[in-house]
């Protein structure tokens, strides 16, 4: 759901990948856990359908050049996890695919670079403008509320 932000889409490559996974049951070698080998199924289905709707990674904009620092983000304790994802969700789709694989996912740079076909410097400058643009949000909503 992190990533293709559609619910129904979400159980569509779920269902997908967990029939995929039995098919390729004698491929599982025990390298790593069954949850992490199927994870990866997951999430490389993920990425194909996204791909598919020809994902595009938002090119720098002067916008993000004067975004506040991380202590400017109010201290509220009223910000839960839940508004937090909100705001993940609302991020452009290139944005919010780095981010995700890296915060959530926790694959570095060198991997989601390699599953998306882009540099890692790419991978890196997604995720700090995924973090700006929410940073952004969270002042908005400090002086808003």
């Amino acid at each position: 759901m992190r990533i293709v932000n559609h619910v129904g889409e979400a159980e569509d490559i779920l269902q997908e990948s967990f029939v995929e996974a039995f098919r390729r049951m004698r491929e599982f070698r025990g390298e790593a856990t069954f949850g992490s080998w199927l994870k990866r199924i997951v999430v490389n289905r993920s990425i194909n359908s996204l791909r598919k709707k020809r994902l595009v990674l938002f090119e720098h904009t002067s916008a993000f050049e004067h975004i506040a620092d991380e202590e400017d983000i109010p201290d509220e304790a009223n910000l839960t996890a839940l508004k937090l994802m909100q705001l993940v969700s609302e991020l452009p789709d290139g944005y919010r695919l780095v981010l995700t694989l890296y915060l959530f996912e926790d694959y570095k740079h060198s991997e989601i670079a390699t599953l998306l076909n882009i540099t890692e410097s790419t991978s890196k400058s997604q995720y700090n403008r995924a973090k700006a643009r929410i940073r952004e949000q969270l002042k908005n909503m400090e002086y808003a509320g």
